[in-house]
This record gives structure tokens, C-alpha cells and sequence, in this order.
């Protein structure tokens, strides 16, 4: 008779993980308020358009694009929970100039411009961390359970965030709905200061390699693998496209006759669905195997992004299309990076996870810059309308990069992140590296 497999205790039972869960989900519930404030405040008090809009999104890109490398290589020199509670704190206080400035009657389009910048800076290297910092505190074998559960509860405060920041923003506007979010970094960063998972040391400063060294060393890790460097391309290419949905879609909406706390509301079904796609992602990829499942997601993103082009400007009809888009598109990209962030935190070492993040954070950005420019210009010289068929196209290429990749081969999670209650669908295994 075999013996009893051993039983490895759910993630809910560690302090550090719900500690880490309580600051990603306090932190995320802002975001999303000022993720549709900050854009409001420009449209709303300052009477921008697209073409500001766009220029507001590209400066928090270039921020990203420009550090993403040096963060990676700095996260990777570092102990990466005081990267995160100092890159809250200084979130916190760059968002609450806003509300101060709007009080005194002082805020500026260039004022915007430059909170956004760094504030996303910041959350360059939070995000960077915060990535790397999983494995340390919740071990590998279980990163499908966590980052699900990491994902979930950020859908969960997107549907809040979203629903309640559209009625903030129309009740108080704007600027006063930003201050929530500079609190929830404070609550954030104290919540991150009880973790108390070791993490392991730094090396010595006389045995680190250059920054330009280590910079070299997280691309030749992404973009020589057979499986990361296709992952790296289908996110780079739904990034590049959803820059230019971000750049144009509060100001379609707005122009098709909604108000902000109806799209709210609509960008809330989004959290939900998010919420879904990250529960069910998991079961689905053991069920699909890796490449149906990634393949099958993008899929159902490219439907769901065709609905928003397709929002026509009767009330009901057009929002019956935001919600399709919601429902498909958030759901199926939740769960797909979910599958792709734990395969890649299982596929790369401890001390190499930050560059390698660093490196896809980095490839997103530019993709994602380059699209929000493409927006911004297509809505002004040829039509907002216009620029979201171009949006929807992002699905598609990502389906074409995954296709004729290595990934089209691949029916297995990877050993390292095999959950506990259910053994890898048999197949032929995929190595991560060649």
C-alpha cells in the first residue's frame, strides 16, 4: 500500500501570502479609481481630448519603457520588499498633489503629465518586485494557486474601483477621487512592512556584475527560450494594441452619450469577468493543455475587442457592446496571464526573475507607447471609430506569433508549478529551454 502524499497546506494559510495579498488588493482598488480618474481629470476639468489623453498614457510608458531594464537589474541586486514600501509610499505622495493642486485652482495638463511619469516609475519597479518577490514568499509549487489568487482579488477591486471611481469621479470629481488612491498606497506599504519571508542575500557589491551586464543577461534569458520568447511577443503585441484601445476608449465612450459612472459601471463587469478568467485558469489549461488554452483566450480577446468597434451610438446597443467586450476580452486575458506569469516565475531562478520580468515589462511598454501614439494619431486625423478596429487587431497577431512557436507543442505546465490536488494532463513534455 502507498503512502499518504503529503499535503501542502493552501496559500491562505501562509501570513506572509495574505499579508502580500491584503497590499496588492488595497493598492489595485486605488489604481483602478485613478486608473479612470487621472485621464477624467485631463478630459473633464482640463478639456482634453484624445490627442492629450494619449499624450497623458505615453508619458506613463515612457517611464516604463525607459527604467524597465534598470529596474529588473536593481531588483535582481536588492531585497525586493523595501523596493515595494518605498515605491508605495512615493506613489502616495506624488498622487496627493493632485487633490491639492485642484483645491488651490493650479492643476495643469503638464501637472498630470508629470505625476503620471512618476508615478509610473514607481510602479515600474513595485511591479517588478512584486513578481519576483512571489516565489520567496510562496514557493513555486504553488504559483498557478497564487498568482490566481493574486489576479482574483485584483478583478475584485477592479469591479469595485471601476464602479465606485466612475460615481467618485462624477460626484467629487476627478482630482478629490485620486486622493483614495494616495491612501490606499499608505495602507499598502504599511500591510507589505509585516512580511516577514526571508529572502535570500543579495550578492556581495564586488561579485555583481554591471548593470548593462545584467540588462544583456535578462534579454539573451527571454529571447533565446523557446517558450519565453513567444510569450514575450503575444504580450508585447496585445500591449501594443490595447494602447491604442486606451488611448481613444474613454473618449468614444464618452462621445456615444455615457456618463462616467455608467462607464464605471461597465469597466466594473470587467473586474468580474477578470475575476472569473482568473478562478477557472487553472482548471482550464490542465483541461485544454498550454497551447489550446493560450491560443483559445486570444481567440475569445479578439471578439470581445471587435464590440467596442462595433458600439454602435444607440444607448442600449452600445453598452450591450462595452459589456461584450468586458465579459470576453477581460476574462480570457486575466486568465491567460496567469498561466504565462507562473510559467515564467517557474522557468527562471531567483536571482535572474527580476531582469527577465524586467525584460517583458519592458518590451509591453514600447509596444504598448508605439500603439497609444498610433491612437492617438488615427483618432485625431481619421476617427476615434477608426482607431479601435486598429485596437482589435492585437489578438490576432498574438494568435499568429503563439502559432508558429514552440508553444503550438506544448500540452504541459511545467514540473515547478504543478498543483497539489491534481498531477500535469499526460502528454509530451515541452523543456523550457533548449
Amino acid at each position: 500500500m502507498l503512502p499518504p502524499m503529503p499535503t501542502i497546506p493552501t496559500v491562505w494559510r501562509e501570513h506572509d501570502f495574505g499579508r502580500l495579498w491584503a497590499a496588492t488588493t488595497v493598492s489595485m482598488f486605488g489604481s483602478f479609481v485613478t486608473r479612470t480618474a487621472l485621464p477624467f481629470a485631463a478630459i473633464l476639468v482640463l478639456g482634453a481630448g484624445a490627442g492629450e489623453v494619449a499624450i497623458l498614457r505615453s508619458a506613463e510608458l515612457v517611464a516604463g519603457l525607459t527604467l524597465g531594464l534598470v529596474a529588473g537589474a536593481w531588483v535582481d541586486r536588492l531585497r525586493r520588499r523595501p523596493i515595494m514600501v518605498w515605491a508605495d509610499l512615493g506613489r502616495a505622495a506624488l498622487l496627493g498633489t493632485i487633490p491639492l493642486a485642484f483645491a488651490l485652482n493650479a492643476l495643469t495638463l503638464v501637472q498630470l503629465v508629470v505625476v503620471a511619469f512618476g508615478a509610473a516609475i514607481l510602479t515600474t519597479f513595485f511591479d517588478t518586485a512584486d513578481r519576483a518577490f512571489l516565489p520567496t514568499v510562496i514557493g513555486r509549487e504553488r504559483l498557478v494557486e497564487a498568482n490566481a489568487t493574486l489576479t482574483g482579488s485584483s478583478s475584485a477591486a477592479e469591479f469595485v474601483g471601476f464602479g465606485v471611481g466612475g460615481w467618485l469621479i462624477q460626484i467629487l470629481t476627478a482630482p478629490i477621487a485620486i486622493a483614495v488612491d494616495a491612501v490606499s498606497f499608505v495602507l499598502s506599504a504599511a500591510l507589505l512592512g509585516g512580511i516577514r519571508a526571508a529572502e535570500p542575500p543579495p550578492l556581495p557589491v564586488e561579485q555583481q556584475p554591471s548593470v548593462v551586464g545584467e540588462i544583456r543577461e535578462g534579454l539573451r534569458l527571454t529571447l533565446r527560450d523557446p517558450i519565453l520568447r513567444p510569450l514575450a511577443l503575444a504580450d508585447a503585441s496585445v500591449a501594443g494594441f490595447w494602447g491604442v484601445f486606451g488611448a481613444v476608449y474613454l473618449v468614444f465612450a464618452t462621445e456615444i452619450g455615457f456618463e462616467p459612472g455608467v462607464i464605471g459601471l461597465s469597466a466594473a463587469v470587467g473586474g468580474l469577468s477578470s475575476l472569473a478568467g482568473a478562478t477557472l485558469a487553472g482548471r482550464a489549461v490542465r483541461r485544454l493543455g498550454v497551447a489550446r488554452f493560450f491560443i483559445g483566450a486570444m481567440t475569445l480577446v479578439t471578439v470581445g475587442n471587435a464590440f467596442i468597434a462595433l458600439a454602435p451610438d444607440a444607448a442600449l446597443l452600445g453598452l450591450l457592446c462595452l459589456l461584450a467586450q468586458q465579459l470576453l476580452s477581460d476574462s480570457s486575458l486575466t486568465a491567460f496571464d496567469v498561466v504565462a506569469v507562473s510559467i515564467r516565475q517557474a522557468a527562471v531562478e531567483d536571482r535572474e526573475l527580476g531582469r527577465v520580468i524586467a525584460t517583458f515589462h519592458t518590451l509591453a511598454m514600447a509596444a504598448m507607447l508605439l500603439g497609444t501614439v498610433v491612437g492617438g494619431i488615427v483618432a485625431e486625423v481619421v476617427g476615434v471609430r477608426a482607431a479601435l478596429v486598429v485596437a482589435a487587431l492585437g489578438g490576432p497577431v498574438a494568435i499568429a506569433i503563439l502559432w508558429f512557436s514552440r508553444i503550438r507543442r506544448m500540452h504541459d505546465l511545467p514540473p515547478g508549478i504543478r498543483k497539489p490536488e491534481s498531477a500535469i494532463i499526460a502528454g509530451d513534455d515541452v523543456p523550457l529551454t533548449e
